[in-house]
Formats: C-alpha cells, structure tokens, sequence
C-alpha cells in the first residue's frame, strides 16, 4: 500500500530533486516521499466516508518528524485534539501539528527543551503515558497546565497549523480564496445553506463593468 506524507509539495519536490510525478485530486499537502527518514514517524489513515477520503491521492498518511520522536508527536497530537476538538478532522490534520513543533525544535534548542519537557510532564501526570491515557483524563492534565508556557506554545501553533491548510478547509467546507478565481459572486455567493433564500430584491444582478 501506498504511503502518502504530509509535506509541502513544492519543498518535497526541492529536497528529493524530483517532482512526485502526481496530481492529487485536490490541492491537499499529501505527496510521495522516496522513503521517509528522521526521529520518529506518524502514520494513520484518512477514515473511509470522511470529507478527505476521496480528495487525498492515498488513505495513507504518514509524517516525518526531524527532532521529537514518534512518541513525542503522538503527545502533541492528542494535546492539540483536546486543545481544539473536532471529530471530523481527521489525525493527518492534527499531524500537521506535530510536524509544526517538531520544525520549531529543531531549529530551536530552547523550543525543543520546553516541548520535551512539557511532552514529559503531559505523560508524568497522565500517570505514565499521556497518548494511553483516557480523554477525560488527558483534558484534566491539558487544564491543569493552562498558563504555561509549553500550553502557550502548543495552543499558539494549533491556529495555523490545524486550520490554515487545504485539509481543513475540505473537512469545514471553506472554498478557499476566491480572489485568483473572479471573487465569490459566480462561484459560491448563494451557497449558504442554513439561511433562507434572499429575495430577489436583496439579489441585484451582479455588475459586471
């Protein structure tokens, strides 16, 4: 079985030398790596019936992780999933994460000490293994660190990383820009679904210069 990364596909293609060879369905950061290699891996796949699961190239995803190891990013995973729940995203979105810290530690000796120390603390009072830990548990232990800086930190990349990608934006059913492509008046302006339709009035025949 085919297994997909989860990386930029442009930065793929530099540190490989080659281009994937493949178009994906839709603009996801999903690309085939030669092979993966580093600290730790993370590996899942995109459950069948899911918004990705007919748009990734492969069902498979896996994440390669430079600095933390697998279990580290396992930890930051499930912290980011208490942090921001949402049980239709998928893990490969909550990957990203992971992926996103491990980025930091590895271009940053001070980010890597708090993120491996904050990691240890997480399992430390989840009694032994934060990621084995119930939820209810790991949300006691995520609210008990509330404040600090390593919470700060992990809270602080959940933004960007669990919701500024083509992932999400397939899962939540945001479009996207709509700039490059004439704005939204003929490509999603009307779509709204949970408001009742607007009267003709209130819908003017676009200008069109």
């Amino acid at each position: 079985m085919r297994v997909i990364s989860i990386a930029s596909p442009v930065a793929e293609a530099a540190a490989c030398g080659e281009a994937s060879g493949e178009v994906p369905k839709l603009d996801l950061p999903l690309t085939r790596r030669r092979f993966l290699e580093g600290s730790g891996i993370l590996m899942g796949r995109i459950a069948a019936g899911s918004a990705l699961y007919a748009l990734a190239p492969s069902p498979v995803w896996a994440v390669e992780l430079k600095t933390l190891s697998k279990d580290e990013g396992a930890a930051l995973m499930k912290m980011g999933r208490v942090l921001f729940p949402h049980a239709k995203l998928s893990d490969a979105v909550y990957a990203l994460l992971a992926k996103d810290l491990d980025a930091k530690a590895g271009s940053d000796a001070g980010a890597a000490k708090q993120l491996r120390e904050g990691i240890a603390a997480l399992n430390q009072a989840s009694g032994g293994s934060f990621v084995k830990a119930s939820e209810k548990k790991r949300r006691e232990v995520v609210k008990a660190m509330a404040g600090q800086p390593f919470f700060a930190t992990v809270r602080g990349q959940c933004i960007t990383s669990l919701y500024d990608n083509d992932m999400a934006y397939a899962t939540f059913g945001y479009p996207g820009s709509a700039w490059e492509k004439g704005g939204y008046i003929t490509r999603g302006f009307q779509d709204l679904k949970w408001l009742p339709a607007p009267s003709l009035a209130a819908s003017p025949k676009p200008y069109m210069g």
